[in-house]
């Protein structure tokens, strides 16, 4: 069965979307950490971060790079700290959170943001983001 990631990058699942290629897909978390926390994941399915070639690893990180500096113009944060753990859903996943304070990125409190609120988030992130 495909992963829920995957769903998503098929349009069966609805997400927020921020960034797509031919190789990558970036969208919202839905569950986030802050404001602008957003997934990239690959289209080709895989569990683990270093199953992937290391020119998929280099390109991920490249793919990125690109969303994190368009979250970083788009959200007040001190940085855009990233996380690669894997283990929620088996399919690979980066995470960018943009953060003020070490608790940001550790995953122990969430934010609640109105389906407006991510649709707008979406929109200015993505009017940040260069192809």
């Amino acid at each position: 069965m495909a992963s829920v990631f995957t769903q998503i990058v098929k349009g069966e699942i609805p997400s927020y979307k921020i960034a797509e290629d031919e190789k990558f897909y970036a969208f919202l978390d839905i569950n986030p950490n802050t404001q602008g926390h957003t997934l990239v994941v690959p289209k080709k399915e895989e569990n683990k971060l270093f199953d992937l070639s290391e020119k998929e690893y280099s390109d991920l990180m490249a793919f990125s790079y690109r969303v994190a500096k368009a979250i970083e113009k788009t959200i007040d944060c001190e940085r855009v700290g990233m996380s690669v753990i894997g283990l929620e859903v088996p399919h690979v996943h980066v995470h960018l959170i943009p953060i003020k304070k070490m608790d940001d990125i550790r995953f122990i409190s969430k934010v609640k943001l109105t389906k407006e609120e991510f649709i707008t988030t979406a929109e200015k992130i993505k009017s940040n983001f260069i192809e």
